[in-house]
């Protein structure tokens, strides 16, 4: 582990600090006229995702962690377990839904993820900003329902469930927001 200054921070650096791992979201300088410098951060736990608000006296030094990224495919579901490939040594790991959060509700087997890891454990995942899905079950569109914005239910085919426009039908390939979890336009 490699000690770093305060004077050191850049936003996205993971800082090993004795409450956790944790990722630095913004931070600034502050030179009051009276005292000492000292730096006010936005931390966000890599574990839990919870955010703090923390400060650092200038020139403190801390621990920085060296999180790893390694690209992963997606193989099959085994059990409640996710079965990753690493692309380089093609080792496979199995994984828990929960580590891996919202993420699992988007992949498919083929699909390729980034995962953080610290040494060995899991700490976060990077997917793209968009991924295509199948519509799996959906309502038909009414005749003559042509409200402007009209929104129903569809389940994709992970499982998971987002409000589309009503020309949107079974078997049909959508584009969703992996941020927001929001239909975007047809495939």
């Amino acid at each position: 582990m490699a000690a770093i200054s305060t004077s050191d921070f850049k936003t996205g650096m993971t800082l090993d600090l004795p409450e956790g791992l944790f990722q630095i979201q913004a931070f600034q300088h502050v030179k009051p006229g009276k005292g000492g410098a000292f730096v006010r951060t936005t931390l966000k736990n890599m574990r839990t995702g919870a955010v703090l608000e923390r400060t650092f006296r200038a020139g403190e030094k801390m621990e920085r962690a060296i999180i790893d990224k390694r690209e992963f495919q997606f193989l099959y579901r085994d059990g409640s377990d996710m079965v990753f490939m690493d692309n380089k040594t093609y080792e496979q790991i199995n994984v828990a839904p929960e580590v891996l959060g919202d993420a699992s509700d988007y992949l498919i087997e083929a699909n390729n993820i980034t995962l953080l890891m610290y040494g060995d454990e899991i700490v976060g995942s990077d997917l793209p900003a968009s991924i295509v899905l199948s519509v799996a079950e959906t309502e038909p569109g009414l005749q003559g329902d042509r409200v402007s914005g009209a929104r129903k239910a569809a389940t994709l085919e992970t499982g998971l469930v987002v409000q589309v426009p009503l020309f949107v039908e079974t078997g049909q390939k959508i584009k969703v927001d992996t941020r927001t979890g929001q239909y975007l336009e047809r495939a």
